[in-house]
């Protein structure tokens, strides 16, 4: 495990996937706003968004809620992992999705979750010091987003 603070959940270092719920107050549409507007501000740019629930309920499916997949790309960071080992593409860019499930009461939540890149690295023969450097600024710059965007923060 590794601790992450200001609120947010402890990063499962065995899981590839990093999750935290949403804050009660924040709706939908904040938490894509709060996500554009932060993400811009740490000079990330989202090239992509795939609106599966959408996509389920024209093929006539129930997708319980929200989901989605917002993609984000820095290249400020992360050129070194793809520069020491390019079939990290397979991975690019990174992957934070929106999604609705149950919480513990049972009751329909927001949540965020993480491809997490540290984890992706795993999957590369040998990484360079200097990759492992990278994926890791570029997960902690992705939770701090996270944690932002979570509480509806611009």
């Amino acid at each position: 495990m590794r601790v992450i603070g200001h609120g947010m959940p402890d990063v499962d270092l065995d899981n590839a996937i990093y999750e935290v719920p949403v804050e009660q107050h924040v709706i939908y549409q904040d938490l894509v706003d709060s996500l554009k507007s932060i993400s811009e501000g740490m000079n990330f740019v989202s090239p992509a968004n795939f609106p599966i629930g959408e996509h389920m309920k024209l093929r006539g499916q129930d997708p319980q809620g929200i989901k989605e997949v917002r993609t984000f790309c820095n290249l400020s960071m992360g050129t070194e992992i793809i520069l020491d080992h390019p079939e990290f593409l397979v991975f690019a860019p990174c992957r934070v999705a929106i999604y609705e499930k149950p919480d513990a009461q049972g009751k329909r939540r927001l949540y965020l979750g993480l491809d997490r890149p540290t984890h992706d690295l795993k999957n590369i023969k040998n990484p360079t010091p200097r990759a492992k450097a990278s994926a890791q600024q570029l997960e902690d710059a992705l939770i701090s987003l996270m944690e932002k965007a979570r509480r509806g923060d611009f």
